[in-house]
């Protein structure tokens, strides 16, 4: 046998050691003998100690974290059994709901959740002074061994502010920077009450509702062990006393009318709420959260109110998404190149894509390009709108499938439009030109490249001949 003993409490460290140890030396859980009282050790025959880490599926990994605050004396024998079947082979047990071993462990992680909710939810801490600063302090009394996996929310929820937590197994204190835990605490260390407790009280006695009084809820979702650590809890018995007198007040007393409004004057301050100007525009922006989480920023349109070429892309890049300007990635930088090459001045055209913010896939270090969904262009299709209506220009260039999907509400293939398009939208009714988006270009064989890039340039210089002869 096997004899393992871990420290007090939640010892995940220690039993993650021991596990792998036990595991590299082929030891059957029959032939381990838990026990908690001390630092982890294994005593009797060598086991093999400083086992290589074991490679676990996701689901047991999370698992164990979970179980291993449980105050049930069996729980380490129990998750050893589990981790030793997986390793054996067994690695889709989990899925198996109806194995004995896998259903008692469920079981377990569902009470320590349901701790760790009670304790985020039913922890009040008092106000107090310790050293003559601020110091808030809170009495819990968990069921299961959780202070060390709960007390990182409160280091989120509270960082500001200097506090501690005691329990009858241990104590963890906040300074603002560390987070340390300590010994066992007493009820009786906790400052008297203070003003905000009473203003805590006041606020639960004025948002509490005598026509939703239900007393089996309200026991369900605070049960009533944790009400003597709650100051709100003392006026409860008065509250339900007293909602049936306040139900009928409320249902006694006249309904007041509510103020008619007048549908014009709303219309009309929704209409003040649109902006007035390009600069309006972009400040609502870059004020807004990207569809699709993860970019850095919002990337605006650039170039000058007027201008005779507007240029459309789909969206920024890596580089555009960093810098905050359009088209200055690779497929930028070859853009450039080409408006050169066709006499565009580019400092005197109108740069922006149809979407703003950068879309993306991580691989590694690398931020991977993903194209926009048919549903995202049509998200960002009104600032579009709202953006050209702005600048105003004569030509409308459409650089690929999703500039002109924005421009046009519709699919359009890109080899059979390709050249002069009338782009005719809601309010605006711009002449336009269909062409690639520049990354095409990238993305060509080297062989191809060459005759593909002599095409975009012509089709450039069409297009400055075009908004040439439109602005004359």
């Amino acid at each position: 046998m096997r004899a393992i003993t871990l420290g007090p409490g939640a010892d995940l460290a220690g039993f993650r050691a021991a596990t792998r140890a036990l595991v590299g030396a082929g030891v059957p859980p029959e032939r381990v003998a838990w026990s908690v009282g001390g630092a982890a050790q294994l005593f009797g025959e060598e086991a093999g100690a400083g086992g290589a880490p074991l490679r676990l599926p996701r689901a047991l990994a999370d698992l164990v974290p979970m179980v291993v605050p449980h105050r049930d004396p069996e729980r380490y024998g129990l998750l050893y059994a589990l981790i030793w079947r997986v390793a054996a082979g067994e690695r889709h047990l989990l899925e198996v709901a109806s194995d004995p071993l896998v259903h008692r462990l469920g079981l377990m992680r569902k009470a320590v959740a349901r701790d760790l909710h009670k304790m985020h939810a039913f922890l009040r801490f008092r106000r107090g002074e310790d050293a003559g600063a601020e110091r808030f302090t809170a009495w819990f009394e968990p069921d299961h061994h959780i202070l060390e996996a709960a007390a990182p929310f409160f280091v989120e929820r509270f960082r500001a502010l200097r506090w501690s937590i005691l329990t009858p197994e241990g104590s963890a204190h906040w300074d603002g920077a560390a987070l340390r835990f300590g010994p066992p605490g007493r009820k009786a260390d906790l400052p008297e009450g203070d003003g905000f407790e009473e203003g805590w009280r006041d606020y639960y006695a004025s948002t509490f509702n005598p026509a939703r009084t239900n007393l089996k809820a309200m026991r369900a979702e605070m049960p009533k062990k944790y009400w003597r650590n709650m100051p709100e809890t003392a006026l409860i018995p008065t509250l339900v006393r007293n909602a049936e007198s306040g139900t009928r007040a409320m249902i006694e007393r006249s309904p007041s009318v509510p103020a008619k409004r007048n549908p014009e004057r709303a219309v009309a301050a929704m209409a003040d709420q649109e902006p007035r100007s390009l600069e309006a525009l972009n400040a609502i922006i870059a004020r807004s959260e990207p569809l699709v989480p993860g970019a850095t920023q919002a990337v605006l349109g650039e170039g000058p109110v007027g201008a005779t070429l507007a240029f459309v892309g789909e969206q920024p890049g890596d580089q555009e998404d960093r810098q905050g300007r359009p088209f200055v990635g690779p497929a930028g930088q070859l853009l450039s190149r080409a408006m050169q090459e066709a006499g565009i001045d580019r400092s005197a055209s109108y740069l922006t894509n149809a979407v703003k913010h950068f879309k993306f896939e991580e691989r590694g270090k690398r931020r991977i390009h993903q194209k926009p969904t048919a549903g995202e262009v049509s998200h960002y299709r009104w600032w579009l709108d709202r953006e050209l209506d702005f600048v105003g220009p004569r030509l409308v260039v459409a650089l690929g499938a999703t500039a002109v999907l924005a421009l046009t509400g519709k699919a359009v293939p890109i080899t059979r439009a390709r050249g002069p398009f009338r782009f005719e939208r809601f309010h605006n009714r711009f002449e336009g030109f269909i062409t690639v988006h520049p990354s095409y270009l990238l993305r060509l064989p080297d062989e191809a490249k060459a005759e593909a890039y002599a095409a975009f340039v012509d089709d450039l210089c069409r297009a400055e001949a075009l908004g040439r002869e439109l602005a004359g």
